[in-house]
């Protein structure tokens, strides 16, 4: 068993999104847990304009991140295919604790997403400070 620092997996939308949207929160996170946690951000791979030609490698590498780590950050503000196949696969397959973060209406969530995610908080901000007191 892993006995250094915990290794959270930065989850969320990238196909479908700008690179801002992608990058932004992912900095956020990595300079507030920096130091106490280790990041394992799927953007450090570049695949933009070549993910028809590297579907097989994308997924492969990011299941492998959701293997590597204790933690799942999730940004769940819109849906994603590959989002929910990760968050999926933690939670059931493997057993992982999944923080989700979702400024919308509980009502709005998906029943999969909810039962999927360990805990689910309205923001960024709220979520790094759960992972920051319970781990």
């Amino acid at each position: 068993m892993n006995q250094g620092p915990k290794r959270v997996y930065l989850c969320g939308p990238i196909m479908d999104c700008s690179g801002e949207e992608s990058k932004t929160w992912r900095q956020r996170a990595k300079e507030r847990l920096a130091g106490k946690f280790v990041l394992l951000d799927p953007m450090r791979r570049n695949f933009r304009d070549r993910e028809l030609d590297s579907a097989n490698e994308i997924v492969e590498f990011d299941l492998q991140d959701v293997r590597d780590a204790d933690i799942l950050l999730v940004n769940y503000s819109k849906p994603s295919i590959g989002t929910s196949m990760e968050v999926f696969y933690a939670a059931h397959d493997l057993g992982k604790f999944v923080i989700a973060f979702n400024p919308g209406a509980f009502q709005e969530l998906s029943p999969w997403m909810v039962k999927y995610c360990t805990k689910i908080l309205p923001n960024l901000e709220e979520a790094l400070s759960y992972i920051e007191r319970h781990f």
